[in-house]
């Protein structure tokens, strides 16, 4: 009984978090590193979780985790970031932002920023910032994506196209050990790639999780992106190419968040 509870809360955590470590979970639970590493094994063979070294992560693949679970995944670890991005964007600001639950974290850290352009193919992020009376948000039409309120297809590309924004602040669901960017849905990433494009200045916005999964699609590698926020250090090969590409990497700090907003 004890075992089984031991592993739903691992479980839960792991969804909470994106991730779970060995020394984490046996200071938590109180058990030997032993322990919690058949505790993984059972998980892992169930296809509950993915082992990594020193823990194990939610399992990821050819399909993503449901838009609600990861909307709930580190939402600390968002607000920080998204409170770092807004620090980064000064009124008057015209800006893309995609689909992901990070950027739509961003969007409520924007909602008292004054003079900002916003053009989104993220419909989540269009409610939230039409509650801004500063900012003008325009949605980027195309096909509605099931599940996320993402628009996709060539119409949304078209619609991109016209643009030229100061900044491009995007998702990505996983960022590889030698610095690759990658998503699901060659639609979506179509579009990322070309918001990249098209912005003076690019942020791609990551929490911890994101070093440790993987998806089929690639984005594209960090040596165009301006700079990445994220709330932890990326793993140390990774900024190392960081700083051979000249990428920043901006890290965001927990309490940040939980600052009374700026009237930016």
């Amino acid at each position: 009984m004890a075992q089984n509870f031991r592993q739903a809360e691992i479980l839960a955590r792991a969804r909470a978090d994106g991730a779970v470590t060995v020394e984490g979970l046996a200071a938590a639970f109180g058990v030997t590193l032993q322990t919690i590493r058949r505790d993984l094994a059972e998980l892992c063979d169930k296809g509950r979780l993915t082992r990594v070294y020193g823990g194990a992560v939610l399992p990821s693949g050819a399909e993503n985790i449901g838009y609600e679970a990861r909307r709930a995944m580190n939402a600390r670890g968002k607000a920080a970031i998204a409170a770092r991005v807004a620090a980064e964007i000064a009124p008057g600001t015209s800006l893309f932002l995609n689909i992901g639950t990070t950027t739509e974290a961003v969007a409520r850290a924007l909602t008292r920023h004054r003079g900002l352009m916003v053009v989104t193919n993220n419909l989540n992020v269009a409610t939230i910032l039409a509650a801004n009376p500063e900012a003008q948000v325009i949605v980027a039409g195309g096909v509605v994506r099931a599940g996320d309120a993402g628009l996709v297809g060539e119409v949304t590309l078209d619609a991109i196209a016209r643009f030229r924004p100061d900044v491009a602040v995007i998702g990505a669901s996983a960022i590889s050990p030698v610095g690759e960017f990658l998503d699901y849905d060659p639609r979506e990433v179509r579009i990322t790639q070309a918001m990249i494009a098209h912005a003076r200045r690019s942020l791609l916005v990551a929490d911890a999780g994101k070093f440790r999964r993987t998806a089929p699609v690639l984005v594209g590698d960090l040596s165009h992106i301006s700079a990445i926020v994220t709330d932890a250090d990326p793993p140390a090969p990774l900024a190392a190419r960081c700083a051979d590409w000249g990428t920043g990497i901006l890290r965001a700090e927990a309490g940040a968040a939980e600052s009374p907003p700026g009237d930016n």
